[in-house]
């Protein structure tokens, strides 16, 4: 599970990543063809909204993330979310116990 979490993280983050190249180029465009800060604003909003939406799922993704490690604990696995959903049955735990030295 921890696999697919971090993978879709890191393509959330990758798409943010180009929308934001995308729209640097879309602003270097305009300049370099010398037209007016009006021509293809409407684009430039559309572009912004989806950035938004973008940014918006990387916050939903950074909270999933936390309420799996919260379950993660609750559960008391102490190791990293390798696919395991729940403690083995019949787990056995060690104990370890003190004794006294000198």
């Amino acid at each position: 599970m921890a696999s697919k979490l971090f993978s879709t993280e890191a393509a959330v983050d990758g798409a943010l990543i180009e929308a934001t190249e995308l729209m640097g180029e879309m602003l270097k465009a305009r300049q370099d063809v010398k037209t007016s800060l009006v021509f293809a604003d409407d684009v430039q909003v559309k572009m912004m909204e989806a950035m938004k939406a973008l940014s918006e799922a990387r916050s939903a993704m950074v909270a999933v993330h936390n309420e799996l490690n919260e379950a993660k604990l609750r559960l008391g696995i102490r190791t990293k979310m390798s696919g395991m959903d729940k403690p083995a049955e019949g787990a056995v735990r060690h104990q370890t116990t003190m004794r006294e030295v000198g």
